[in-house]
């Protein structure tokens, strides 16, 4: 009988070679990191200094001190360069809500400081400048709208865990949840950006009326569910039950005084 083996085994790879890729894999991906970081951190400075979006590829070259080549290495133009700040924006401040509401208890409460903090950051300022949204957000809208809904997945689930936990403390409904936060996001965002309405009492709306729309939306049906339902336990009630009341009522009535008796006599 033969020992050779019919098929040629492949012998494992030695343990010091893995090490050594490995080694070499993290000290490469952590140098790219850094070179994008810098380049990330170039156009930042440049959008804060000019006001807008408005800076060319070699600018943020010169800026980062790093060649053009390293640029196209990483980044395909000035669109994905921007398209990455905007990303990261909406990523950065998904983590900083998770750590502000981390310490709310309530799960609805929980969802109304996320309205809150979503309105307060979509909210223009005056004297304030954000062309990363105000411009490149608005035109990559309209270019690339499945780009801007990859950009706010952070946000958006975030807000589908918060509309989640509401449900399942039995103080929302929400049977598709990820499109009802879709909803209280868009909301929000939107609203904040409007402009206050004309007229001659104009008023802008505020995120408290947001909320307010917002919780009628997921929670009247659980508000109006409630109601139905202590009204169909009080119909479902015995007669007797029912019949007990009026008694009670007549047992309570003061009885006719005798003048009274005898003036009807």
């Amino acid at each position: 009988m033969s020992v050779v083996p019919a098929e040629p085994v492949e012998s494992p790879e030695p343990a010091w070679r893995q090490r050594a890729v490995e080694r070499s894999t993290r000290a490469a991906k952590l140098r790219a990191e850094q070179r994008v970081q810098r380049f990330l951190d170039a156009a930042q400075e440049l959008i804060a200094g000019k006001g807008t979006t408005d800076f060319t590829v070699q600018e943020v070259v010169e800026r980062s001190r790093q060649s053009l080549r390293s640029f196209y290495q990483h980044f395909d133009g000035k669109h994905e360069l921007l398209l990455a700040l905007f990303e990261d924006a909406l990523s950065t401040s998904a983590t900083e809500m998770r750590e502000k509401i981390s310490a709310v208890a309530d799960p609805l409460e929980r969802l109304k400081v996320a309205v809150d903090l979503l309105y307060a950051a979509s909210t223009p300022r005056e004297g304030q400048q954000s062309p990363l949204f105000t411009d490149f957000a608005v035109q990559l809208l309209v270019s690339h709208p499945d780009q801007v809904a990859t950009a706010h997945v952070p946000l958006l689930t975030l807000f589908t865990e918060l509309v989640e936990g509401a449900a399942e403390a039995g103080l929302a409904v929400a049977p598709r949840p990820r499109r009802t936060a879709s909803l209280i996001m868009q909301t929000a965002m939107f609203t904040a950006q409007a402009p206050a309405p004309g007229g001659a009492h104009p008023s802008r709306i505020g995120a408290e009326d947001v909320w307010e729309f917002c919780l009628n939306g997921i929670a009247g049906t659980a508000r109006s569910s409630a109601g139905s339902t202590a009204g169909a336990a009080k119909a479902n009630a015995p007669a007797a039950t029912r019949k007990a009341a009026p008694k009670k009522a007549a047992a309570r009535r003061p009885a006719p005084s005798k003048g009274s008796a005898d003036g009807a006599a």
